[in-house]
């Protein structure tokens, strides 16, 4: 009889438990399976950083030239990935309310089809004085098996400073890697 007792206070008291910890999962702040970052919540967090970082040594009136973002390996190449990281970033600098030049509109950049904004070194003082731009803003990107590792500079054209950058992380989903095979 007490064996019956105890048996069921057990049993009593695992249901209770469990009904107790379900109830918990409920819970504002409980902690479930963290969902992955996306490419644009990535993208938006190191836009706010790299701005953060450059510690005012970027005034509100200066103008930034954005270029494509390009595969580390291969720092001729790009995808439909690097100019969609490109075109990220720059609405978020944009929506941080810097001034950033839409260079697609003119042909003194190195524009390749299907890459996109290429800067090249031995241009950067000319595009300074033709765009009349303080900065630019330089990327790559490099292709793990399970993520992509981006990095975004904010460079001063006059002497090649770095004022700003931020590194990041981007999850190998089906739409990063179609991005990273798209021949347009």
């Amino acid at each position: 009889m007490v064996s019956q007792r105890l048996s069921r206070l057990s049993l009593m008291a695992a249901l209770l438990l469990s009904v107790l910890l379900t109830g918990c999962a409920e819970l504002p702040g409980y902690n479930r399976t963290p969902e992955r970052p996306t490419l644009l919540s990535q993208v938006d967090t190191a836009a706010e950083r790299l701005v953060k970082n450059t510690h005012g040594r970027l005034a509100p009136s200066d103008t930034i030239i954005a270029t494509t973002f390009v595969d580390v390996d291969q720092l001729g190449r790009s995808s439909t990935l690097g100019r969609t990281l490109t075109e990220a970033m720059t609405s978020k600098l944009v929506e941080q309310g810097l001034n950033v030049i839409e260079v697609k509109l003119r042909d003194s950049l190195y524009i390749e089809e299907y890459t996109g904004e290429l800067i090249l070194s031995r241009n950067v003082q000319r595009l300074g004085n033709n765009y009349n731009a303080s900065a630019v803003l330089l990327g790559t990107y490099a292709v793990a098996r399970g993520e992509v590792f981006v990095n975004a500079r904010l460079v001063r054209l006059a002497d090649q400073l770095v004022l700003g950058a931020s590194s990041f992380r981007i999850p190998m989903d089906a739409d990063v890697q179609m991005l990273l095979t798209s021949p347009y």
